[in-house]
């Protein structure tokens, strides 16, 4: 599987860093991490945790910031996760 060199670079790495959590968004990098035994993360992930966990007061500006950055959110996996959060 081909990589682009930011990610091959991420799983690197991780791999050479004991229980890291990976932060990786690309379906080809997950498998590749995943495969390799390696924790991970995606960006919506974090920004859940950080909810859940009082860092942040809201998900919907995070997300919609996001999205201002070039980030890719499909409007029902957004609302998806702004149901599960409360929001």
């Amino acid at each position: 599987m081909e990589l682009d060199p930011g990610e091959a670079s991420a799983i690197a790495l991780a791999l050479g860093i004991q229980n890291s959590l990976l932060i990786i968004d690309e379906k080809k990098g997950r498998k590749v991490a995943e495969r390799l035994g390696l924790k991970v993360i995606g960006t919506i992930g974090v920004v859940v945790k950080a909810k859940h966990k009082g860092v942040i007061q809201g998900a919907k500006v995070v997300l919609e910031d996001l999205e201002e950055s070039g980030l890719r959110i499909s409007q029902d996996f957004k609302n998806d996760i702004l149901d599960l959060l409360g929001e």
